[in-house]
């Protein structure tokens, strides 16, 4: 089967890229040389990879990676970390306002 990967790179302005890619490797090269010039990591590097997840359902890791990309700092943070057990409080809003 082939493996299809999740990633978090941090960019060098702090902020997070959340990517999928079935060449983890490859990928990063592409990220850190630049080989995209439109890609929203063009002007942020250097680059870090702080998370990857292997997959071997393609479909399913561009699943995961779309709810990544809607996840705030925080939870995305806390996954990094591997602080999973915090996940959950994260995805809950206060209504209490």
């Amino acid at each position: 089967m082939k493996q299809s990967y999740v990633y978090i790179l941090k960019c060098s302005d702090n902020s997070y890229y959340t990517g999928v890619t079935s060449n983890l490797n490859k990928r990063m090269f592409q990220h850190q040389s630049g080989f995209y010039k439109d890609c929203y990591t063009y002007k942020r590097r250097p680059l870090e990879l702080v998370y990857k997840c292997e997959f071997t359902d393609i479909t399913f890791a561009i699943g995961i990676e779309k709810q990544i990309k809607k996840w705030s700092r925080a939870k995305k943070e806390a996954l990094i970390a591997g602080e999973y057990d915090k996940l959950p409080d994260l995805a809950k809003k206060d209504f209490s306002k």
